[in-house]
């Protein structure tokens, strides 16, 4: 009970010593000549404002990936100019995703008294002057401690312990992981009144205020006008180390302001509100202008925006607008339907319309083959052709091609024995006239095999040239009509299958 007295004790003295050294910040500054942020971070030359970078450092709008997932690889970023302010705040926020489990060698935020050379303490040189805040992601000592954050201050002395992680050199830390997280990862370091605090985001929420307390340090002296940078490496294993925000505040005790900027002129500030007002007029005066000669497009305007005297819209308007939106988008697509759908009545009238006819001129033509005889029964008009009429007819047009091909394979058959017949009987000789013989044999045999064949196809033809006289006089066809018929109606079937295809593209393309 003692014990765990005597710990809150010294956590509320803590908080308290805490709010203490917060308390008394009389003023804080932004300072953007020492910042960097998306988007447009990088110019169109590649450059950061007041930041030069080297090694593997690449800048872009919205962020300085300071090393790439790839092996073996050094950057940092530094900022160009000096710090002329003794205690500030600065909030890093960055990102650190690879894709194993491990990753390597982790990333550094520096305050030294001049800009680090590249080396092999996070990729920049070793002996350092000022403070550096290593997020290392190795575990080197295999303790099975990392991710870790520690902080480290150097007069130029030490050499950074690489095999221990430099756990004895520590000023403090904390074991927080920051690969890999959903968020941005956030570190806000503030060095006030020879304090050092360092509070840590993990990135697993995106509340901006979820920080929570890595470490605290007193009595840490840090050089004067010194510089900021951002530096990572990699190793065996690889990590993506971007840096995404960088800004740095300037914090200044009650009862000290920072130093006022330089003021312009007061003609200088009259001239640029006389510039002002001129060019406000002149806009004014062009956008009335506009609304005379387009009133059309301003009455558009009004109603879309509710005109000048309500810049914006009230919920009720904007969800009308939204309403009748979403009717026009349907509108027109019920327009397109039946655009459509006339497109395809229209085709198949036209279809109909051509069998009809072709239909009309072949019982024209049986007619006038077959004129009526006085006491015979009326001849009737033909009636539309039925399904199953086409569907004969088709069978009748491939029964047709089955037979030529026989034909020809019987053809190409029977010139094949006759070249090899004429050449047995070139050859001569005694054993070539018995080989002659018996080819003679068997090519006669095969010729009467093809007389039977012609014969029976010819009959078959004669029967079904004799049905159509006993049956229907008016549904038999001429040869050139069937042949006419035949193209059309591949032509029909060509077209409808062309036209389905467009279909159905269109209305893949419409949905």
């Amino acid at each position: 009970m003692a014990a765990s007295t005597g710990c809150l004790w010294l956590v509320i003295l803590g908080l308290l010593a805490l709010c203490s050294s917060t308390a008394n910040i009389g003023h804080r500054k932004f300072e953007y000549k020492y910042s960097f942020k998306g988007p447009y971070l990088a110019q169109k030359d590649g450059s950061v404002p007041f930041w030069e970078y080297s090694g593997s450092c690449i800048a872009s709008e919205e962020m300085v990936r300071i090393t790439p997932s790839l092996k073996s690889k050094k950057g940092a970023i530094w900022n160009k100019n000096p710090v002329n302010f003794p205690w500030w705040e600065v909030e890093l926020v960055f990102r650190v995703t690879g894709q194993g489990r491990l990753g390597a060698d982790g990333l550094a935020f520096w305050y030294t008294n001049q800009k680090q050379a590249e080396g092999p303490v996070f990729g920049c040189s070793d002996k350092w002057i000022g403070l550096a805040l290593f997020f290392d992601s190795f575990d080197n000592d295999g303790k099975h401690n990392n991710p870790y954050i520690m902080g480290m201050v150097n007069d130029g002395t030490k050499t950074y312990e690489h095999e221990s992680d430099g756990v004895n050199q520590q000023l403090g830390g904390c074991q927080r992981d920051f690969r890999n997280k959903p968020f941005p990862v956030r570190a806000k370091i503030e060095y006030y009144q020879n304090v050092l605090t360092v509070l840590f985001h993990s990135g697993n929420t995106n509340n901006d205020a979820d920080y929570e307390m890595c470490f605290r340090a007193e009595n840490v002296f840090l050089p004067q006008n010194g510089y900021f940078g951002v530096s990572a490496a990699t190793g065996g294993l690889a990590d993506d180390h971007d840096a995404l925000k960088f800004l740095t505040t300037s914090l200044h005790p009650e009862g000290q302001q920072p130093a006022a900027t330089q003021t312009i002129a007061d003609s200088e500030k009259e001239r640029f509100s006389r510039e002002y007002e001129q060019y406000k007029d002149k806009l004014e005066r062009q956008k009335e202008e506009y609304r005379k000669q387009h009133p059309e497009e301003a009455a558009k305007h009004d109603m879309e925006h509710g005109g000048a005297e309500q810049p914006y819209d009230t919920p009720q308007q904007r969800e009308l607008r939204q309403i009748f939106e979403g009717q026009a988008h349907m509108f027109e697509g019920l327009k397109a339907m039946h655009r459509k759908l006339d497109e395809m009545l229209g085709r198949q009238e036209r279809t109909l319309s051509l069998v009809s006819a072709v239909q009309q001129q072949q019982g024209a033509a049986a007619g006038a083959v077959q004129p009526q005889q006085p006491g015979s029964p009326p001849v009737h008009a033909p009636s539309v052709m039925q399904r199953h009429e086409v569907d004969s007819l088709l069978n009748s047009q491939r029964e047709l091609l089955l037979s030529v091909q026989q034909i020809k394979t019987l053809a190409a058959e029977v010139q094949q024995k006759t070249g090899t017949l004429l050449s047995v009987q070139q050859q001569g000789g005694a054993g070539g006239a018995g080989a002659a013989a018996s080819l003679s044999t068997e090519h006669v045999q095969l010729l009467h095999q093809v007389q039977e064949k012609l014969a029976s196809f010819r009959a078959d033809n004669m029967a079904q040239q004799k049905l159509p006289l006993t049956g229907c006089a008016t549904t038999c066809l001429s040869p050139t009509y069937f042949l006419l018929f035949s193209t059309l109606q591949l032509a029909v079937l060509l077209g409808y299958l062309m036209y389905r295809s467009n279909k159905e593209a269109a209305a893949k393309k419409f949905y």
